[in-house]
């Protein structure tokens, strides 16, 4: 599987989960609305990355510790979300599982996040 296809079976494993091109990159939203997670296949630089809602916070510890990992994404950068690089020698798969769902609880209606494992 490519990084593509993993991030897309972590995201359409959530609660009414649903995907659509925008920008001409992948997204994923809950019930069709909501954005949580975009895909960004060298959309504004020569990376492979991932941009996603995160927590209070989240963005600017997560670059913090590993600004080889994680950066200020354009356009939601300032909203608090993270970008997460899929480039690197280690991706860290299960930890990706887990910004996906932190992203997810943080658009998703809380009858969608109680069905959550």
């Amino acid at each position: 599987m490519d990084a593509l296809d993993r991030l897309r079976a972590f995201c359409l494993a959530l609660p009414e989960t649903t995907e659509r091109l925008s920008h001409g990159e992948p997204v994923w939203f809950v019930r069709g609305k909501k954005a949580f997670v975009m895909f960004a296949d060298h959309h504004h630089d020569d990376r492979l990355a991932f941009w996603c809602a995160a927590p209070a916070g989240a963005q600017e510890a997560l670059v913090g510790s590993d600004p080889e990992r994680f950066f200020r994404p354009p356009y939601v950068g300032h909203r608090g979300w993270a970008g997460v690089y899929l480039d690197v020698p280690e991706v860290g798969w299960d930890e990706v599982a887990e910004l996906v769902a932190d992203a997810y609880r943080q658009v998703a209606p809380r009858s969608l996040i109680a069905r959550l494992p």
